[in-house]
């Protein structure tokens, strides 16, 4: 293989050359790159000034392709971040038509963008909506609840939201769909005390639905929590041929946990505990004790003894 051999001059010359040429390069590539250039960028349609009277449905996907006018370096960087950009849509007009000319509201469109990034026309250009009767309905708020607590506390009363209904508007057909509207998730760890915020509502992924309001109040009652034993009678049930029955022990004792506000309150009034005579219909020979009422956000640790003796006289 033939190797070239340059004198030094002419590696001099052969330097310069192509020095020269890449500072060229990068001359012709920056001055195109400065100059205004024609692309297409797919955009998300966010809708505003939606009709209050009649309910509509899209019948165009929510993203739509939008040719920009911009410079070589907005293009380029339009392309490495592969983000799309939301246009909004004014909606006023479907109170009287069934469709909206994009390239009408150019001007509205383009005044919220940059100078160097407009808009001179979509892909589609116009868009048609479906329409139906606009109806009212009030749901409940679901509180998605992702709580967790710090040892020996717990939730120590109902979670009060206010208000505890949202009003929601749009077309029958998805009205009927919907029974609860939910909030955002509410996390929180190591939790030691009450929590009272405003959490907002999911958004609609519906664009002709509205929902009212957007937030709500969240209370979520927090107590420590101890340990309390009671002795709670035992009632026979099932008796049905009132036979003359006695259980021993005629009480039982009910180990549970409770919130220490609510330590003095709790007395054997509020638990309910029963032995089913049905049993010993079926060959049992003593009764299984179980609860049948005790109080809220109370667990029941242990019940002393589990099972009760009985003797049936007939």
């Amino acid at each position: 293989m033939a190797i070239i051999k340059l004198s030094a001059i002419e590696r001099r010359r052969l330097s310069a050359f192509v020095t020269c040429l890449a500072v060229a390069i990068v001359a012709w590539v920056f001055t195109v790159l400065s100059n205004p250039q024609t692309y297409k960028v797919k955009q998300a349609i966010v809708f505003k000034n939606m009709p209050q009277r009649r309910a509509f449905h899209s019948l165009q996907p929510d993203t739509l392709n939008a040719t920009v006018v911009g410079s070589g370096w907005k293009m380029l960087f339009t392309r490495m971040s592969e983000s799309n950009d939301r246009v909004t849509v004014d909606l006023s007009t479907l109170e009287s038509k069934n469709y909206i000319v994009l390239n009408n509201q150019l001007r509205q469109i383009n005044a919220r963008r940059d100078a160097e990034h407009q808009i001179i026309g979509f892909d589609p250009d116009t868009l048609f909506f479906d329409f139906s009767n606009r109806l009212i309905k009030r749901v409940p708020v679901k509180l998605v609840n992702g709580v967790k607590y710090q040892k020996q506390f717990m939730q120590s009363g109902a979670i009060v939201i206010k208000p505890s209904h949202v009003t929601i508007s749009g077309p029958a057909e998805v009205l009927a769909k919907i029974s609860a509207w939910k909030t955002d998730s509410v996390n929180l760890k190591g939790q030691n005390e009450s929590y009272h915020s405003r959490v907002n509502l999911q958004p609609s992924t519906e664009g002709n639905l509205t929902v009212l309001p957007k937030s709500v109040i969240v209370n979520i009652p927090v107590d420590e929590f101890t340990e309390k034993t009671l002795q709670i009678p035992v009632r026979l049930i099932n008796n049905r041929h009132y036979y003359d029955v006695k259980v021993f022990p005629q009480k039982v004792k009910v180990t549970f946990t409770t919130a220490l506000k609510d330590f003095a309150d709790i007395n054997e009034d509020d638990f309910e505990a029963v032995a089913d005579l049905d049993q010993w219909t079926q060959g049992y020979r003593v009764l299984t004790v179980r609860l049948t009422h005790s109080p809220s956000y109370s667990k029941v640790v242990k019940i002393v003894p589990q099972n009760v003796d009985f003797i049936v006289k007939k």
